[in-house]
């Protein structure tokens, strides 16, 4: 049987990391792909890197900050909303959906909220919540619907994150953060990797601060949620940990998921 493997990678910064994106996408050929952090305009997406080798993509950039991108491999994703309803005074580049391959994508880098309480806080929960409201009229449709991407939410303390004694204070371990994200897995929705590894400590992302990576104290915060239909072709999760090794890499690695087609 064909499989359909989707991942999610906050590259953070694609043009200084276009080279160890294209030898990920080479040796982990994913089939589809959500990037978040692109951290450049529109008109500096590197499409031609990205088409050599071998996927199409469709990309909502901002000037050095946000961004986001859905790739295809052989294919070029159909584009069909950019950016989330419910702020038309929301300019921050930080959702982008398509179909590709069958299944319709929604990339996603929600706010990190820090610090908090504040209006970055604040930002994030509203933002959360159109999330919320968007998930719902996808859950809706009956479609196949993964929504993939940098939730910046550690959703447990036991099975989420290294230690979370120095990470108390932060947005992505505040009480509002995870009822949020509770709140949309209430909706249906499945945590793909957490339903494959009911008990494993697993992470997305190690900081560059006090060898994080080195001492493996990472968070998982990099998520890929499934529509009810999706759940039973679910086959393998996991993160392409190695690529957090390479030299000057992206403090997240992939995060992936594996279905039957």
């Amino acid at each position: 049987m064909s499989t359909l493997k989707i991942a999610t990678f906050n590259i953070n910064g694609v043009r200084s990391r276009i080279g160890a994106l294209v030898e990920w996408l080479e040796r982990e050929a994913p089939d589809i792909v959500c990037l978040q952090e692109l951290k450049a305009p529109d008109d500096a997406f590197p499409i031609d890197e990205i088409r050599a080798a071998g996927y199409g993509a469709i990309w909502h950039g901002q000037r050095s900050w946000n961004g986001v991108a859905i790739l295809a491999r052989g294919m070029e994703p159909l584009e069909s909303r950019r950016g989330l309803p419910g702020d038309p005074a929301d300019e921050q580049s930080r959702y982008l959906e398509g179909v590709a391959h069958g299944v319709i994508v929604g990339c996603l880098y929600l706010p990190n909220g820090n610090p908090q309480p504040g209006p970055k806080f604040d930002y994030k929960l509203a933002w959360f919540e159109r999330l919320i409201e968007h998930a719902a009229s996808l859950h809706g449709t009956g479609h196949p619907v993964v929504l993939a991407g940098d939730y910046n939410v550690v959703p447990t303390d036991e099975l989420d994150i290294y230690n979370p004694r120095s990470w108390k204070k932060d947005a992505l371990l505040q009480p509002e953060s995870r009822d949020a994200y509770a709140r949309l897995l209430a909706q249906g929705w499945t945590d793909a990797v957490r339903a494959l590894h009911p008990e494993e400590k697993i992470f997305t992302f190690w900081d560059y601060f006090r060898k994080h990576w080195e001492r493996d104290a990472g968070l998982r915060i990099d998520h890929l949620l499934l529509s009810p239909g999706l759940l039973p072709r679910l086959r393998e999760a996991g993160v392409d940990r190695w690529v957090r090794g390479r030299p000057k890499p992206s403090d997240h690695a992939p995060t992936w998921i594996v279905l039957d087609e």
